[in-house]
């Protein structure tokens, strides 16, 4: 089962750069050892981060901050447990924390929508999103596909 969802989530990578204007010819193929990949969702940790996507593997014991990637497109794939997510609206009080990432406490408006085990939802980058609540643990794949400088996916 677990092979079966990493080769889900690296075809899901792999879709989304087909097109990507970075050239990635001369790259190394990346192995990721089971033993790396349950030790990564233990603390919920990048897996994998290159230029022009990141694969993370993600875990949330408690709802988070209100988040915008400028740039990242976050391809997000539910493994365990359940949340409920805001999109869209408008983040309270934001401050950047990094180049091309805000954050807020919460959302105003938005929608919002459950998510659950075997589900799989995709953030458009430049999109508000808050995980509102919940169901510890949540662990979940993320792959963010990283736009050019000054451009969207």
């Amino acid at each position: 089962m677990k092979r079966m969802l990493i080769g889900i989530v690296v075809s899901i990578a792999g879709a989304a750069t087909i097109g990507m204007q970075a050239a990635v010819g001369s790259a190394a193929p990346t192995h990721l050892a089971a033993a790396e990949v349950s030790a990564a969702f233990a603390k919920g940790r990048p897996l994998l981060e290159m230029d022009a996507y990141k694969i993370h593997a993600s875990r949330r014991e408690a709802p988070g901050t209100a988040e915008v990637h400028v740039r990242d497109t976050d391809v997000i794939y539910v493994l365990e447990g359940s949340a409920t997510i805001v999109t869209g609206g408008t983040v309270v009080s934001p401050h950047t924390v990094a180049d091309d990432e805000l954050r807020g406490p919460q959302i105003d408006g938005g929608q919002t929508r459950a998510l659950g085990k075997g589900d799989v939802f995709v953030v458009p980058n430049g999109v508000p999103h808050w995980f509102k609540t919940v169901d510890a643990p949540l662990l979940y794949y993320v792959v963010k596909v990283t736009a050019p400088a000054g451009g969207t996916r």
